[in-house]
């Protein structure tokens, strides 16, 4: 789920990114664009009802590519995405558009 709250000024939006717990996942990392895809630099948080949340600001204006990866090993898309766009993997990457 993708939860978008816009500046005041529209440059920026802080984005809420959210799992439900029935990924049934014990580690969950948000990974996309705006982080050069790096496998650690966005860890998620596990909420006490076991789905994971993380907020990010990003620049307003542009679409960004993210996926989630579960437990180190298990890639998921966010179910509520803007769109979806295949990648060089045979599979597809959500996006959210800001």
């Amino acid at each position: 789920m993708l939860k978008k709250n816009y500046s005041k000024t529209g440059r920026a939006c802080r984005v809420t990114f959210k799992l439900p717990a029935e990924v049934e996942a014990t580690e969950a990392a948000l990974v996309g664009e705006f982080n050069e895809w790096n496998l650690e630099s966005h860890q998620m948080k596990q909420l006490n009802d076991g789905s994971f949340s993380l907020t990010v600001s990003l620049p307003a204006g542009q679409d960004y590519r993210f996926r989630y990866l579960l437990d180190g090993s298990r890639w998921e898309n966010d179910w509520a995405a803007d769109a979806y766009l295949p990648n060089e993997h045979g599979t597809e990457d959500s996006l959210v558009a800001i």
